[in-house]
């Protein structure tokens, strides 16, 4: 919890002041509008100022994330090993140093926030389309959001598993509707002020319960000295048997 606080005041002292020159930001970013008469000026900028805030919150709900985890990596590293840990079984290793994986873990971050910045500005412009600007877009955002905040909250366990961000991706993308089911409530509880720091290592142990069904870890093994194949077999032929005799 204490690396998400630590993040937490950096983001909140980081948010505040931009917030407070918002106004200030979009009147400099378009000065081609100072002559605009009332109320276009005012209608104009203040769409503008609605946007900036909603791709600041964008931006800083995923970076939050990226940010709390590689600051607190040994603690939530330790936490996704006891849920592991707790289910049974071996608790997966990627065979790396502890430098290793916080180096990964930090171009990973920054390949993350590369494509959070340029989805930032896609959704920034075509949040300029009348209707579908102020309606559809910012639900794309938010799931888009979601997803994101999913990837990065799984990276812990399936780095472990030795499952670097491209295969990451694609698993996710696999069961793209469990992903937005576990990503969009916390994107929702991460808009709360607070309720993130609180929330950062619950959401690191559902991910890495999340990561244990995506790979197939929660699937129950066939009986022991028979392979999933020759129990179904068995089981049919079992069926077969009875619906012999039973016609018999």
């Amino acid at each position: 919890m204490i690396p998400a606080l630590i993040t937490l005041v950096g983001y909140a002292a980081a948010l505040v002041a931009l917030f407070f020159w918002t106004d200030d930001v979009i009147a400099w970013a378009t000065p081609f509008a100072d002559d605009w008469s009332s109320p276009w000026l005012g209608v104009f900028r203040g769409a503008l100022s609605i946007l900036f805030a909603a791709t600041c919150l964008f931006l800083a709900i995923i970076t939050f994330t990226a940010v709390t985890l590689l600051v607190g990596q040994p603690f939530y590293e330790s936490l996704s090993e006891a849920v592991d840990r707790s289910e049974g079984g071996a608790v997966p290793e990627s065979g790396m140093s502890t430098w290793a994986e916080l180096w990964i873990g930090l171009r990973e971050a920054i390949a993350l926030l590369i494509r959070v910045a340029l989805w930032s500005v896609l959704f920034f412009a075509l949040g300029f389309i009348p209707g579908v600007g102020q309606t559809v877009i910012p639900v794309l955002a938010f799931c888009v959001t979601a997803f994101f905040l999913t990837e990065e909250l799984t990276s812990i366990a399936l780095l472990r598993r030795g499952i670097l961000l491209k295969e990451r991706r694609r698993l996710l993308r696999s069961r793209r509707l469990l992903s937005l089911g576990f990503g969009v409530p916390l994107s929702v509880l991460f808009l709360i002020p607070l309720v993130a720091v609180f929330l950062m290592p619950g959401a690191v142990a559902g991910a890495t319960l999340l990561v244990r069904d995506l790979t197939g870890e929660d699937e129950p093994a066939a009986p022991r000295g028979e392979t999933a194949a020759g129990a179904f077999n068995g089981a049919n032929g079992f069926n077969g048997a009875n619906g012999a005799n039973g016609g018999s």
